[in-house]
């Protein structure tokens, strides 16, 4: 993706205002479609983002900017940004690099599902979280 080196570049800008300061954030796999999971960005981590080329979010448990990736290595580029109509809420179509975007180790976040009443793993278990987050 070739992003903007600014924000006050980029055409697009969420509403930061609505929630708190935050938006969701929802990460699609740009080939597939697959959702691999949501989060949450503030301002900081949407520049980040543009400024990089890879996610940024907010974590709110740990009060923090996060660098998807940044310790695991499994990091999400960014292909195309899309924002709903509302500006409130982000779909981040991505590389999924290393190819688990969960920390529990799954492919994707939404690895479990109900389907006629069993609940089953629908995603593949990629690493062991205790080898990578050490």
């Amino acid at each position: 993706m070739q992003t903007p080196t600014k924000s006050e570049d980029c055409m697009m800008k969420p509403d930061f205002e609505k929630m708190n300061g935050l938006v969701p954030a929802i990460a699609q796999d740009a080939e597939t479609g697959e959702v691999l999971m949501m989060a949450y960005m503030n301002e900081e981590a949407w520049n980040k983002t543009l400024e990089t080329g890879d996610a940024h979010y907010w974590s709110r448990s740990r009060n923090t900017l996060w660098h998807k990736g940044g310790t695991s290595g499994h990091v999400q580029k960014i292909k195309s940004i899309r924002i709903d109509c509302d500006d409130d809420t982000l779909v981040l179509l991505i590389d999924q690099i290393g190819g688990a975007a969960c920390h529990k180790g799954y492919r994707s976040c939404f690895f479990r599902e109900l389907k006629d009443g069993a609940v089953t793993e629908c995603a593949p278990y990629i690493f062991d979280p205790k080898e990578v987050y050490k």
